[in-house]
């Protein structure tokens, strides 16, 4: 896809990307698509994913207790139990405000290692990583933020979240459905959203501005950025996913980088014929 080559004018030293289409085959791939990046907060998805199939497996439920009183699986997934941004303090009542959590989701991977008598780590690499083919994601640390992936991988995945095999499509529709309407809150990097809708551990596009995906993107797309300059998008209407790690900080280069790149993309595959 000539709209890759986009990113080699962003100020950074180090970028991969890749478009994948809802049939698993790859639209196109740009830079060292093997390379590992860390992923900072697209950690959350893959996270999620694994919750999602814990929940369909029987080993948890969306509406059992967990985090602080008063919140389940649910509130812990869609950043509204009421947890501080980074740490396990109470801020809110459960379902009140949309404050993103990295310790939710720290709260979320402890309550599923307890369910399934496994590290959360290993349960993520037997519940997706494995059955996808991402030989070169693991989870060193955090279901927050400490994930480490290539552009590779994170495509299987984003082919996935097209169409997935490992849950069922009905599942993923209620995980990137909004989930406690009506939420404010703040979208990090981008400022106050009212509201700030949210589903199942992904960030939806909604009718959000600013936003960190493009003026072309359907309401319906879904997906996450990191604050290690990384992000994968999935948009439904388009029928396509794109993933892209930096070696760069996030911070307004990407805020002014990424929508063009994402608008770029989305014209390209547009076209009539192959997008390759």
């Amino acid at each position: 896809m000539r709209s890759l080559a986009l990113v080699d004018s962003w100020p950074v030293e180090t970028v991969a990307t890749g478009v994948v289409l809802a049939d698993g085959t790859p639209a196109g791939w740009r830079g060292p698509v093997e390379r590992p990046f860390p992923l900072a907060s697209v950690t959350k998805p893959l996270a999620a994913y694994a919750a999602l199939i814990a929940v369909e497996e029987g080993a948890i439920e969306l509406a059992e207790p967990a985090g602080p009183e008063g919140s389940t699986v649910r509130h812990l997934l869609a950043h509204a139990s009421g947890l501080a941004f980074d740490e396990p303090r109470v801020m809110a009542p459960p379902g009140e405000r949309r404050l993103y959590s990295n310790a939710g989701f720290d709260a979320l991977g402890d309550h599923i290692a307890k369910a399934t008598g496994m590290p959360f780590a290993e349960y993520l690499r037997q519940a997706v990583c494995e059955p996808l083919g991402m030989t070169g994601t693991e989870l060193p640390g955090s279901p927050a933020k400490d994930g480490v992936s290539t552009v590779a991988d994170l495509i299987r995945f984003g082919a996935e979240l097209l169409r997935p095999r490992l849950l069922a499509p009905e599942t993923l529709a209620e995980a990137t459905a909004v989930v406690f309407p009506g939420l404010n809150g703040v979208l990090p990097g981008f400022g106050h959203m009212r509201p700030n809708d949210w589903g199942l551990g992904f960030s939806l596009r909604g009718h959000k501005s600013p936003h960190w995906t493009g003026a072309r993107s359907s309401p319906r797309t879904f997906g996450h950025f990191g604050q290690s300059g990384t992000f994968l998008w999935v948009d439904p209407d388009a029928g396509a996913a794109c993933a892209t790690l930096t070696d760069r900080v996030f911070g307004p280069w990407a805020a002014a980088a990424w929508p063009p790149f994402t608008d770029a993309v989305l014209a390209e595959l547009a076209e009539p014929g192959p997008a390759a």
